[in-house]
């Protein structure tokens, strides 16, 4: 265990500030090489005199920096790589490669991708502690493929307070994410017919093999800086994603929300709302979803994959009454239904404060992660244009004249960055832009990789 010869000045400042500036020199410098083990933060704390709680803070400052990491059952260690700025000495003489010979880190598998690093581990292993542990026998056998009732109960709740949803228990289903539930949404909807159904221009070009699959016919529908065009619908449903539209992330107008309601309600029409990421707001109030304006014509889905980890594959549809029984019948005869220890481990977790307190930690960091990245584009790369920041967990950049969106993106990758070029997600052509997800981005790597992407981009601009 590291002995740290922390120096605190306790006029000077917030002491969990100083605690981590301490460490973080000391990882900068290599006097606490990688993978060093640090002492306990009870111990440390008791060391210096000071509570745990401030050094609970200044650890968890720096595991979101990149700098610590830490593990159930193996404490908090320096990062296992040299951390920046902290070459090894007996690298000091060698030649560097060129970039493009460099692999960097990847901060993340698609823009949307949560930090997975922190993920709640000891919270949600005490909730499937205490599952295993409450939990009748009978409870493990075969049960509502709608789900287990506690889960809906609690889930009903949240969304009604978090979401302003008119969710109610025996209108919900929990399904294995947001693909399976609008997979057995369209299931239903074209079991009389192929249903034609609206889809946002640009969108994941990922879901449309899903939804085709499901038995839809697909009709793009233009968006632009108020979302959805609603005036250029058709067909007999649409989906969208109202709350920060992906990858635009635009935020649909109160003009259009009234405008859709309309389309629906005249035409007996059905909403697909995907609230894939709404918890991550920043800069503007909280949108409540449209479900909660037409609980008889939209269906909200959602799941954990974003809040928490896309691994659990828990998420749910809320639906009016006699779509939400169709959808319940279709899950039995799909696969009897989603893990129940999971389900009950997530009950506990909303029902004792976890889910929320998890957000709120999240909502923080996602936030700094942010600021630096829009602050290096800002500083580097004035002339790309970065919309979509207000929310979610990715940015959209629209690229100047003469950059290529595929090179863009693909260099991008190369120096870390979750990028994802938009071309391939749009029917009609548009503006050379980019997907970049920011939260697995480092606070600190944020200046470092927009000035590798300046710097490669330079020379090849007009490739």
């Amino acid at each position: 265990m590291a002995d740290l010869h922390i120096q605190l000045d306790r006029g000077q400042g917030a002491v969990a500030g100083q605690i981590a500036s301490e460490l973080r020199d000391a990882i900068r410098s290599g006097r606490l090489a990688a993978g060093t083990r640090l002492p306990a933060t009870r111990d440390l704390a008791a060391d210096l005199q000071v509570s745990r709680g401030v050094v609970v803070e200044a650890y968890e400052q720096l595991v979101a920096e990149g700098f610590l990491v830490s593990r159930v059952g193996v404490g908090t260690q320096v990062t296992p790589v040299p951390a920046a700025g902290a070459a090894p000495r007996q690298r000091a003489a060698t030649p560097a490669r060129p970039a493009s010979d460099t692999p960097a880190p990847y901060y993340g598998h698609r823009p949307t991708s949560p930090d997975l690093s922190h993920f709640p581990r000891e919270r949600w292993l005490a909730a499937v502690r205490h599952v295993m542990a409450t939990v009748p026998s009978d409870a493990l056998d075969y049960g509502d493929p709608g789900g287990v009732p506690e889960l809906r109960e609690e889930l009903a709740g949240y969304l009604r307070r978090v979401r302003a949803a008119d969710a109610r228990p025996e209108n919900l289903i929990i399904v294995g994410g947001v693909a399976q539930g609008l997979s057995l949404v369209l299931h239903v909807l074209s079991r009389q017919r192929p249903i034609r159904l609206s889809v946002e221009d640009p969108t994941s070009h990922r879901q449309a093999p899903l939804l085709r699959r499901a038995g839809a016919r697909l009709v793009p529908v233009p968006v632009d800086e108020e979302g959805l065009d609603v005036r250029r619908l058709s067909g007999d449903a649409v989906l969208v994603t109202p709350a920060h539209q992906f990858p635009t992330g635009v935020v649909l107008s109160p003009s259009r929300r009234a405008a859709l309601m309309e389309w629906a309600h005249v035409g007996d029409r059905v909403i697909l709302e995907d609230d894939y990421d709404a918890e991550f707001r920043f800069d503007r109030d909280p949108v409540g979803c449209l479900q909660g304006l037409a609980p008889d014509r939209v269906v909200l889905s959602g799941s954990v994959s974003k809040a928490l980890a896309p691994g659990l594959r828990l998420g749910w549809v809320a639906a009016p009454p006699d779509l939400a029984e169709d959808v319940r019948r279709a899950r039995g005869e799909l696969d009897l239904g989603s893990p129940v220890i999971e389900q009950y481990a997530l009950a506990h977790f909303l029902r004792t404060g976890g889910y929320d307190k998890h957000l709120r930690r999240m909502r923080r960091e996602y936030r700094r992660r942010r600021d630096a990245l829009v602050r290096a584009l800002a500083a580097e790369l004035p002339e790309i244009s970065v919309k979509g920041i207000d929310a979610g967990l990715h940015v959209y950049l629209e690229l100047p004249g003469g950059w290529d969106e595929p090179r863009t993106a693909r260099v991008a990758r190369e120096l870390g960055l979750a990028a994802e070029p938009v071309g391939p997600m749009r029917e009609t052509p548009g503006e050379p832009a980019v997907a970049v997800g920011f939260a697995r981005l480092p606070v600190h790597k944020a200046a470092e990789a927009v000035r590798g992407l300046k710097v490669r981009m330079s020379g090849h601009a007009m490739d």
